[in-house]
């Protein structure tokens, strides 16, 4: 007999104050040892997201999806989590997942966020601000991709790192939809379609 599986919801909590860098940086050092909460600073704003379950769920998946990936294809990468990425007095950010790509860099070449509480796009300013050459956004079941170019973020259809061009966009977003009833299932799926290519 199949049991179906337990659908537990727990919603983002999230706070959007204006503030300043001084002040930004006081709370930060007040939830320095809080794991949970994400802490984010841009032109004057502070946002702190404390990720709810079904938030967790995606990001960690996305991120066991691209580690399997870039593994199983030996491409170079250290994987950075959910690390402070700073660009002193101007941007702060901490990205559901982040990557390296080719090698170690202080600011990680991409990075994913998993987006409930609010749009992602809008966004992209602090990450352009740190630099990040990639940011990845899921939200509402779809996968959005923006690369850095000259005049800012560009909306792409897929990754434009060379590294990632043979990542399959539909079977990745297929995964991550499968992971939220059933994770080890969606690994297995992927894991089996990237040895059938």
């Amino acid at each position: 007999m199949t049991q179906t599986p337990l659908k537990i919801t727990t919603p983002d909590q999230h706070i959007v104050v204006p503030g300043t860098w001084e002040q930004f940086k006081s709370i930060q050092k007040g939830f320095e040892h809080s794991r949970g909460v994400r802490l984010f600073y841009y032109d004057g704003t502070i946002e702190l997201i404390m990720p709810g379950r079904d938030h967790e769920i995606f990001g960690h998946i996305i991120g066991c999806l691209v580690t399997l990936f870039l593994a199983q294809k030996g491409i170079f990468f250290q994987p950075t989590g959910a690390m402070t990425q700073e660009q002193e007095g101007t941007a702060s950010a901490q990205a559901d997942q982040s990557y390296c790509l080719g090698r170690v860099k202080p600011i990680p070449d991409l990075s994913i966020e998993v987006v409930f509480t609010s749009g992602g796009a809008n966004k992209l300013k602090r990450y352009q601000a740190l630099g990040v050459a990639e940011v990845w956004f899921w939200q509402d079941g779809v996968l959005r991709f923006y690369h850095l170019g000259t005049d800012g973020y560009e909306r792409c259809d897929r990754s434009q790192f060379e590294e990632l061009a043979d990542l399959d966009i539909d079977l990745l977003r297929r995964c991550i939809l499968m992971a939220e009833t059933d994770a080890g299932e969606a690994v297995r799926v992927f894991q089996q379609a990237m040895r059938d290519r």
